[in-house]
């Protein structure tokens, strides 16, 4: 992981789009992680010397960063995602409500600490944490958890802009 993305400053990123929608219109169809993936790789594409390829290699990661989210929360309230970019890396945000943090996840977020796992039951489970660990290598990424508030989540994964993939 690069250490500019490591650094969690937003001033660095400037948006690109923002989609929110109600948690249970989310939930209601399985098709609309897949919808939605496809919405942000395509945004994410744009600029590249390859749309097609650099879109393409990311949908993989997005649409596994959707999935969770989708997986993890059954709260009610809105979802959003966001796209930005700084000079060397995009940057997805997906926050969301859930309705069960541990303790120590909200005790480590009021310190406006990053939280590995926090949230609900499904990213408290180790196959959530190795999702997460696989995605950040096989892209090269920096992935993390925070707890937003007392009962929200979000999913952050800034992804380099250079197009060297492996």
């Amino acid at each position: 992981m690069e250490e500019e993305a490591c650094s969690f400053d937003d001033h660095a990123f400037a948006p690109m789009v923002s989609l929110e929608m109600d948690v249970g219109m989310f939930r209601s169809q399985w098709q609309f992680c897949d919808r939605i993936t496809e919405y942000l790789s395509d945004i994410l594409g744009q600029g590249r010397s390859d749309p097609a390829r650099y879109s393409n290699f990311l949908s993989v990661a997005t649409n596994e960063l959707v999935e969770l989210a989708f997986r993890s929360t059954s709260a009610s309230g809105k979802i959003s995602f966001d796209l930005c970019r700084s000079p060397t890396f995009n940057r997805l945000r997906i926050a969301f409500p859930c309705e069960k943090a541990d303790e120590d996840t909200s005790e480590r977020a009021s310190k406006d600490q990053p939280v590995p796992g926090a949230g609900s039951e499904f990213l408290l489970k180790s196959d959530g944490a190795v999702l997460l660990n696989d995605l950040a290598a096989i892209f090269r990424a920096a992935i993390r958890i925070e707890t937003d508030g007392a009962l929200g989540v979000r999913i952050i994964a800034d992804f380099p802009l250079n197009e060297d993939f492996r």
